[in-house]
């Protein structure tokens, strides 16, 4: 399996499962935010983020013009937010507390179509 499919396939999954959670139970939203005030939280996030986004990165570091930059994107995101996490812990997550509650929820409507699309692409369901 090609590095992108597999990618396109992780996040889109990703995208989605987490989607489906958070819109069964938002008050997942507020506890992860609360969680985050916790510094063991805080270093575990980071660290898994770290990982999964150095990962993504090595694997698929493609910088074109279509489905291939979603991927890459991905990973440096998860990459940055995890050093942001690391090396400093109390700004980023003062910014993340004081995100709206129903901001996040939006914002995770167009992380759904994201995954929705990221889904297509590794699949081929509706050919574009």
């Amino acid at each position: 399996m090609d590095a992108t499919v597999f990618l396109l396939k992780f996040w889109g999954w990703y995208c989605v499962i987490f989607f489906f959670i958070l819109s069964f139970n938002p008050r997942r939203i507020k506890q992860i935010v609360d969680d985050l005030q916790d510094q063991k939280f805080t270093i575990l996030i980071a660290f898994l983020a770290i990982i999964i986004g150095l990962l993504n990165i090595l694997f698929h570091n493609i910088w074109e013009a279509n489905i291939s930059l979603v991927v890459t994107l991905f990973g440096w995101i998860a990459l940055l937010k995890g050093i942001m996490l690391f090396t400093f812990p109390q700004t980023t997550t003062k910014k993340i507390t004081k995100l709206n509650i129903k901001f996040v929820q939006a914002m995770y409507i167009f992380v759904f179509l994201i995954g929705v699309i990221l889904l297509n692409e590794a699949y081929g369901i509706v050919p574009f």
